[in-house]
Order: C-alpha cells, then sequence, then structure tokens
C-alpha cells in the first residue's frame, strides 16, 4: 500500500524571512491525520533568506536531521559546535536531555534551501550530540547512498532509531530499487524532480507512505533527488 501525500497539501508558513512547508503537523499547523509517520515526526522542506534565520533555541529527545539541497546553513550550539553545512552534507543532533542551538543562512546574497526531518528517538534522555559527514554527489548519483542508521554502518551518520535513511540522485529515466523487509515501512520524498513510485508519479515535494509492499521502484521521469526512510 502507498498513500501520497502531495506536496500542495502540506502545511505552509511565509513568514518573510522563512518560506515553509510541513509534511507532518509542525508549530501553527495542525492536521490529526498528518501528525507522523512510524518514528518519522516532521519534515520541513525550508527556505531562508539571506542573512536570516533561527535564533538561539531548544530542543529535547529528538533525532534531528539537516539535508541542504542548496545554499549553506550556519549551525552553533551549547555544546560548543560551529559548523556549516553545504550540499551533500547531512548534519545530525541527537537533542537527548536537551540542546540550544541556532541556525542561519550562512550567505548575505543567496538563500538557503533545505530539508529539516525529525524522528522520535529509541531512547529518551540521552546526552545530547551532533555529527555531521559528506556524501558526495558521486556516492548518491545514481545510487541510495545510506546516510543515516541506528548502527553507523558504511559511514553514515549514527542516529538513535530503528531507521536507515537514504539519499539518491538520479538521471531522468534512471532508477533505483529497494527491498522491504516483512514488518518494515517506507517513506519516500522527493526534494526535486520527479519520479514513479512502483508506478505512482511523484512531484518536487511529494512524499508517500509505504506498507505492505516488498520492494520499491524509484525511476526518475526527469532529473530527480529523494530521500528514502525504511523504517520500523
Amino acid at each position: 500500500m502507498i498513500a501520497i501525500r502531495k506536496s500542495a497539501a502540506r502545511g505552509h508558513a511565509n513568514h518573510g524571512w522563512l518560506d515553509s512547508y510541513h509534511t507532518f503537523s509542525f508549530a501553527n499547523y495542525y492536521d490529526p491525520n498528518y501528525m507522523s509517520f512510524r518514528s518519522l515526526r516532521v519534515i520541513n522542506e525550508d527556505i531562508i533568506n539571506p542573512g536570516k534565520g533561527f535564533g538561539t533555541h531548544g530542543h529535547q529527545d529528538m533525532e534531528i536531521i539537516t539535508y541542504v539541497l542548496q545554499g549553506a546553513l550556519e549551525h552553533k550550539d551549547s555544546l560548543g559546535t560551529g559548523a556549516v553545512i553545504k550540499p551533500g552534507e547531512v548534519q545530525r543532533m541527537s537533542a537527548g536531555t536537551g540542546i540550544q542551538h541556532s541556525e542561519f543562512n550562512h550567505s548575505q546574497t543567496d538563500p538557503v534551501h533545505l530539508l529539516q526531518i525529525w524522528l522520535l528517538p529509541d531512547t529518551n534522555g540521552l546526552s545530547p550530540s551532533y555529527e555531521q559527514r559528506d556524501f558526495p554527489v558521486a556516492e548518491r548519483h545514481g545510487n541510495l547512498r545510506l546516510v543515516a542508521a541506528r548502527d553507523a554502518r558504511d559511514g553514515a551518520v549514527k542516529i538513535n532509531q530503528d531507521v536507515d535513511l537514504y539519499a539518491a540522485i538520479l538521471d531522468k529515466n534512471s532508477q533505483v530499487s529497494h527491498v522491504l523487509d516483512s514488518n518494515r515501512h517506507g517513506w519516500v520524498q522527493v526534494a526535486r524532480g520527479s519520479v514513479l513510485l512502483n508506478g505512482l508519479a511523484l512531484e518536487k515535494g511529494d512524499g508517500a507512505a509505504v506498507s505492505d509492499e516488498s520492494e520499491l521502484v524509484i525511476e526518475a521521469t526527469e532529473d530527480a533527488e529523494i530521500l528514502l526512510f525504511d523504517l520500523a
């Protein structure tokens, strides 16, 4: 079973400096039918104006992943981390018992476009931690590259939840496939371009919840970039 979450049906908030689309209920956007999917709690697509961003604020007991599509995002946190996240880099922040951080567009001239993802952790009260890794285009081009996993295998960032997150960049007419083990679920998010997911059309910003499917076949109908979550 595949249930498509169309881009146009997402929550939307335009704050002037921030244009944000919410796949699941977030902040002032509430839809009881879209609170989460398995442990996946938030997928926000954000475009932040030059020099603008989120001032220091706190999180607790959440696994937060940032995936930059264009531009650069500057990060500072209460662990003493100072970093700039660019396309191809994946940031993982485990909020645990509590972390304060800020996020700003690193550029004074160009917008930054990103996906911010929240996953519910499998254990509360963990020590806060931060990790950032680069996954070159060559590793994601035509390939489902594992970028986050509980066991941190194959160089993925470590997350405290039974989720494997893959990223792929696909040329038009190319395809990738992924086997879902029994009792596993999938979520596919189209970051750019358009694809067919087991024959169903998905466009930029669309997501799809997958259950009771043994294999996912993703074919690009134009150049595309996708994320695939394999969830318990």
